[in-house]
């Protein structure tokens, strides 16, 4: 497919789908941003209006030099295919230095830890925002049990209906956020009327002075209570394939005027009540709903849960997406895919699913407010936005040859995102370990995979194909031999037809010899284009040996058996492929025969070459894939008719004083 398929014209409901789409984490950030930088000053009565006005100008032009600039203006032309996300980039790059797996597998793995923590965080700071209300706090009592409770049943209700999908619900997602973004901005209009001088933010001379400010006493920490209102600008490039580039350009500027006038208004607001005592007196203050008038909470609670709710949506979605196509790439296991519905894109993976769904409980139950979960919160986005600058340095320079515009690019974005990424180190021990130790467990699972993957290759001893034809065409005729199944279906790696596997020789000859009238050879390719469907066929001037490779893209699920169905039909009606008489069937007499598909799997010896360490991480890849990754259900061959053979990965060589003496 072209890249003008998925580059989506602008309309009304495309600009709909994208609010609920894409801004959701970015947009519910006004809930806890000012909360969390005036907590890191020791309150409302440690604040002065210099302090709040510097704050509000860090907050304006990091949505500005982040977001804007390095996500919208630049970071959308990075397309491919019409496909962003970390991924979709490194298969753009990923020719151009075998290094480049390095930060596409860190900032993939720090964004799935955001997967964890992101409901977490929403869902609790929304439900807290009950106590605002005096009657509901009354009920909640002093401590956070009913409001932990109350977001466990919030998440676990979100994760439950993964399975049955979601697209009806998906529909009310743009409308909602609609109305969301429209209360922030009308909120903030009316609150800002009530000082205009706020409008000096604008400056960026004040973001600079309150770094120095005296009055700030959290120094350049305080940048890590400010990135958080960039968490999210990643999801408008990684979002790009499913509203298109030209929605997210004309949506953005809506979006952001919406985010600032409310960030606006809740700093007129602490300027005006930094000096009152009933406020001061109020347990974990949050602006976001104290700044409101108590018969408007209800309705700003509301749209809290229902934009909380519509962020987490988008993380865990994301989440499926980020680890498909890391499983195609073969940096994840190949996990069990479903589709839920016909939305394009929409795909559910259970296993994923309940893996989120348990740590993000797990968060809840540790953290037990989103204060201290805003700790945690960040620091992962800011290591993620980090290695994705590496990769657009290197599209950049690299690709486009633009040399000096990458250098620009990278002294810009490094200056700023090290900035961010130090200052966010300052919430390490407070909270931000949780987002460390998430992220390196998906880095082992990464690396573990990927470096195993790597020593199965090498390991692997290749025959040419073409001289094992007539061995091949004498097990065909030998009828001695019981006919294994009309045709006799292979799994490969690799696009090189002209070669095959020791292993697969050895198994139609040797360990078991499988007499078939057709022998097919299949590779899945996964190739840059996100939704390719094309193949080619080699026969090698046979009419019993068939090299298929597919080429996907990253994004098709590999259904080989459906694919091979339409490949078997398309040589019979050329001629390439001789009908195969088939007389007992349900169907009645068919042309095609039956099939067996056989897959090689590959065992690690107790005895041989490996270091330690390879040793260690293949051992844990199989350990994983015994878990997780299910290759029958990734190549859709759950119902078809399976031979698994296990051969080991490489025979070790014995030394002299190991061998056995004749008595």
């Amino acid at each position: 497919m072209n890249q003008t398929d998925h580059n989506h014209a602008f309309s009304m409901g495309m600009f709909l789908v994208a609010l609920g789409i894409v801004y959701g984490d970015i947009g519910t950030s006004p809930m806890y941003v000012m909360k969390s930088i005036v907590e890191g000053n020791g309150g409302i009565a440690n604040v002065d209006q210099e302090f709040i006005v510097g704050s509000l100008s860090l907050i304006i032009w990091t949505i500005t030099l982040l977001t804007t600039i390095k996500h919208v203006l630049i970071a959308l032309r990075a397309d491919n295919h019409g496909e962003g996300g970390i991924f979709a980039l490194y298969s753009l790059v990923r020719d151009y230095g075998k290094w480049l797996i390095i930060p596409t597998m860190i900032g993939g793995c720090t964004m799935l830890a955001d997967g964890v923590l992101t409901p977490a965080v929403t869902v609790t700071t929304a439900v807290e925002g009950l106590r605002s209300i005096s009657a509901v706090d009354a009920f909640l009592g002093s401590g956070q049990t009913v409001v932990i409770l109350i977001t466990l049943t919030i998440i676990s209700i979100l994760f439950m209906i993964q399975q049955s999908g979601t697209s009806s619900i998906g529909k009310m997602f743009g409308p909602v956020m609609m109305i969301w973004f429209l209360f922030l901005g009308l909120t903030g209009i009316w609150l800002t009327l009530g000082d205009l001088t706020i409008l000096r933010a604008l400056n960026p001379v004040y973001a600079v002075q309150v770094l120095l400010s005296p009055n700030n006493k959290a120094g350049f920490m305080i940048l890590g209570s400010v990135f958080l209102c960039t968490t999210g600008a990643e999801a408008l490039y990684t979002d790009m394939g499913h509203v298109g580039r030209n929605n997210i350009f004309i949506s953005w500027p809506f979006v952001k005027v919406c985010l600032i006038l409310n960030y606006m208004g809740q700093c007129v607001w602490i300027i005006q009540n930094q000096g009152n005592p009933v406020i001061q007196a109020i347990a974990d203050l949050n602006p976001f709903y104290v700044m409101l008038p108590e018969s408007l909470r209800p309705v700003a609670i509301l749209l809290s849960a229902l934009a909380a709710i519509i962020a987490s949506q988008a993380l865990i979605s994301g989440s499926y997406t980020l680890v498909h196509e890391a499983a195609s790439l073969d940096l994840m296991p190949h996990l069990n895919v479903q589709y839920p519905s016909d939305t394009k894109g929409q795909i559910y993976v259970p296993f994923v699913n309940n893996l989120l769904w348990v740590f993000c409980a797990a968060v809840v139950l540790y953290f037990r407010s989103g204060s201290r979960m805003e700790n945690a919160y960040g620091l992962a986005i800011t290591i993620s936005m980090l290695m994705m600058t590496i990769l657009f340095c290197v599209y950049i320079g690299v690709l486009h040859k633009r040399r000096l515009a990458a250098v620009v690019f990278a002294v810009t974005f490094f200056a700023l995102e090290g900035v961010f990424f130090v200052s966010s180190l300052g919430k390490f021990a407070a909270g931000g370990y949780v987002a460390i130790i998430l992220s390196a467990a998906i880095l082992f699972v990464m690396a573990c995979w990927y470096r195993g993957t790597q020593i199965e290759q090498a390991q692997h001893i290749f025959l040419n194909m073409r001289g094992c034809l007539d061995d091949i065409k004498k097990l065909q005729n030998d009828t001695s031999i019981p006919l294994c199944s009309n045709n006799v279906v292979y799994l490969v790696k690799g696009d090189d037809s002209e070669v095959i596997d020791r292993d697969i020789l050895y198994s139609i000859l040797d360990k078991d010899p499988k007499r078939a009238d057709a022998y097919w050879f299949i590779s899945v390719n996964t190739s840059n284009d996100p939704y390719q469907k094309q193949y080619e066929v080699e026969t090698f001037g046979t009419d019993y040996i068939f090299r298929v490779n597919l080429y996907l893209g990253f994004k098709v699920k590999p259904s080989v058996n459906v694919y091979l169905r339409q490949i078997v039909h398309d040589l019979l009606a050329s001629g390439e492929l001789p009908k195969q008489e088939k007389r007992h069937s349900i169907y009645g007499p068919s042309d095609v025969g039956s099939f067996k598909f056989c897959m090689v799997r590959k065992m690690v010896p107790r005895e041989g070459d490996l270091d330690s360490m390879d040793s260690l991480l293949l051992h844990t890849k199989y350990s994983i894939r015994s878990i997780g990754g299910n290759p029958i259900q990734w190549y859709g061959l759950e119902t078809s008719n399976l031979i698994i053979e296990y051969v080991p990965l490489f025979l070790a060589q014995r030394k002299q004083e190991d061998r056995l003496a004749r008595i």
